[in-house]
């Protein structure tokens, strides 16, 4: 129960701090925001490799620049060795998130659980464990991207 509570708290300073951010970027941000986990716009990803991943905006376009969202990976999802452009901060929510940098151990989020990926070159692989889908909240300054690195021949 206090591991939930944790979570809780983090998310809710992460979403906090973008509400923040976003109302001083423009003047109509200044009422409240608040969406019940029903009224989410869930869509597809759309990114190479992503079958059944979804997310929901919660501020900004994840396709066009800056953005805080809610994503979903389906129970034993995974994508291959990847890079994105732009840095991403990650809070687990539920499910266990398995981060993987290439020629490393695997390291198993679970709820509550805080991982910065950096943009760039950074090699990795994502994946969710199989015993249930994974949601976390996700964070970026840039739009998301995923750059599938090719396997050695």
């Amino acid at each position: 129960m206090r591991g939930r509570n944790v979570l809780v708290v983090a998310v809710c300073l992460l979403v906090a701090g973008g509400v923040l951010a976003q109302a001083k970027m423009s003047s109509k941000a200044a009422k409240p925001v608040i969406w019940q986990s029903g009224d989410m716009k869930w869509t597809d990803l759309d990114a190479n490799g992503a079958p059944g991943v979804k997310i929901a905006d919660l501020w900004g376009d994840h396709t066009k620049g800056a953005y805080g969202a809610i994503t979903k990976f389906p129970a034993g999802f995974s994508a291959p060795l990847h890079t994105h452009t732009n840095t991403m901060r990650i809070v687990v929510i539920s499910g266990t998130f398995i981060h993987t940098p290439e020629g490393k151990l695997e390291s198993r989020l679970g709820p509550g659980s805080y991982l910065l990926q950096p943009g760039g070159n950074y090699r990795h692989s994502t994946a969710c464990d199989k015993a249930s889908e994974c949601v976390f909240f996700i964070e970026s300054s840039g739009k998301f991207d995923i750059k599938p690195v090719e396997e050695k021949k």
